[in-house]
C-alpha cells in the first residue's frame, strides 16, 4: 500500500470504512490471539489490546483536529493516526493506558510502518496480559546486575570504588532507580531495565577495548562508561508503559543532570583527587561526541574518546537489531533509519 496515514485528504470517513472490515474485540476467552506489532503485514486489518506510549492532538490545514498515537507491545511500537472519532479516541487513549483498537496496518515507502486507527476503547483486565505489552532486556535483569558487579570488582582505585559504591551499592536508592530506568524514550533500550542493559554493554566494550590501545587509564574509562548515562535516572519517568521525559529532563537534559549528580558525590568523598574527578566528569560531559548532539564539550581525552566510540557503536548496532525485527520474509533492505542515517542491508537473511 502506498497511502500514508499522514495524508488525510479532506478528512473523509475512510477510517470508518476501514473499521467496518475489522473484527470487534480482542483478547479474552474465545477471542483470536492478539497480533504482535512486529508481525503485522502490509494492508492487514486487525484488532487487539495495546499500550498507548504517546498521545498528541494535532490540527489539519483546515483546522480540524486529528490524533497521533504511538502504540506498543513487547515487540516494539508503531505510530497510529485517528482522522475520525478524534475526541472519543483521545479520551480513551491516555499515555500509559491499555486500549483495544481496531485499525489497518500499512508500510509506507516514505513514512514506514503505520496504523490508520478505526476505533479505540479502554481494555478490560481479561483482554490482555501485561507481559505481552512491555518490552524488556534480552537477558534477565539479575544476570545483567551480576555482570555489572563483576565489572565493578575490577576497579581498584579507592576513590573510584567509593564513588561507584555510592551510586551502584545494592541497597542504595540510586541503584534501585538505575536498575529499573529506561535508556531512552525511543530507539535503543527504550524500556524498563534498558539503562542497565545499555550501560553494561558500553562499559564491557570499553573495558575490553582499553587493553588494545596505549595510554588509556582503563579504570577511568570504565568508571566513565558506567556513569555516562546516569542522568537518565532523573531525565525519564518510571512508567514502563509510557516513557516520558520529566520536567528536569526537558529543562536541563540528561548530560547536565548526570554531571551534577556525579560531581555532588565526588565532592562528598574526602580526599578525592581533583585530576581524577576531572577525568571522570569529562567523560560524562562529552560522551555524545559532538556539540550538535548535546555534548557541552567534545571528547578531549583518550578515555572520553573511547567511551564515546563504544556508546556510538552500541547505538548504531542497536539500529540494525531493531530494523531486522521488522523485515518481511525475503526482504534485503530495511526502511531508512535515523540512527544509521541509511537503510540497513540484510542480504544473507534475504537469501
Amino acid at each position: 500500500m502506498s497511502e500514508s496515514l499522514f495524508d488525510s485528504g479532506n478528512g473523509s470517513a475512510s477510517g470508518n470504512g476501514d473499521a467496518a472490515a475489522i473484527r470487534p474485540g480482542a483478547g479474552g476467552s474465545g477471542a483470536e490471539p492478539r497480533p504482535a506489532l512486529s508481525e503485522l503485514a502490509d494492508g492487514q486489518d486487525f484488532s487487539g489490546a495495546f499500550v498507548v506510549r504517546e498521545r498528541e492532538l494535532r490540527q489539519k490545514k483546515n483546522g480540524d483536529d486529528f490524533l497521533k498515537l504511538t502504540l506498543g507491545d513487547r515487540t516494539g511500537s508503531v505510530p497510529a493516526i485517528a482522522w475520525d472519532r478524534v475526541a472519543e479516541s483521545f479520551a480513551a487513549c491516555a499515555p500509559g493506558t491499555i486500549v483495544v483498537i481496531t485499525g489497518r496496518f500499512s508500510v509506507h515507502p516514505q513514512f514506514g510502518r503505520q496504523v490508520k486507527l478505526g476505533t479505540a476503547r479502554p481494555a478490560e483486565s481479561h483482554e490482555y496480559e501485561e507481559g505481552e505489552l512491555t518490552e524488556g532486556p534480552s537477558r534477565p535483569i539479575a544476570q545483567l546486575e551480576s555482570e555489572l558487579r563483576d565489572l565493578l570488582e575490577t576497579i581498584q582505585n579507592d576513590s573510584l570504588r567509593a564513588l561507584l559504591d555510592r551510586l551502584f551499592g545494592p541497597e542504595t536508592a540510586a541503584w534501585k532507580r538505575f536498575r529499573e530506568a529506561p535508556a531512552a524514550k525511543h530507539y535503543h533500550e527504550a524500556y524498563a531495565g534498558g539503562l542497565l542493559e545499555h550501560t553494561l554493554s558500553v562499559a564491557q566494550a570499553t573495558s575490553a577495548a582499553a587493553n588494545f590501545f596505549g595510554g588509556i587509564d582503563r579504570e577511568v574509562a570504565v568508571t566513565g562508561a558506567l556513569l555516562h548515562d546516569i542522568g537518565k535516572t532523573e531525565a525519564y519517568n518510571d512508567d514502563p508503559l509510557a516513557i516520558e521525559m520529566t520536567d528536569a529532563g526537558r529543562l536541563q537534559s540528561e548530560i547536565p543532570l548526570g554531571y551534577y549528580r556525579v560531581r555532588r558525590e565526588i565532592e562528598s568523598i574526602e580526599g578525592f583527587d581533583p585530576d581524577l574527578a576531572q577525568a571522570v566528569l569529562h567523560v560524562i560531559l562529552s560522551h555524545h561526541g559532538q556539540l550538535e548532539h548535546g555534548s557541552p564539550v567534545v571528547p578531549c581525552t583518550r578515555e572520553a574518546t573511547l567511551v564515546h566510540a563504544m556508546d556510538n557503536l552500541g547505538g548504531k548496532l542497536g539500529s540494525f537489531n531493531r530494523l531486522e525485527k521488522h523485515l518481511a520474509d525475503g526482504e534485503a533492505w530495511s526502511r531508512f533509519d535515523r540512527g544509521i542515517e541509511s537503510a540497513a542491508f540484510f542480504g544473507r537473511r534475504a537469501a
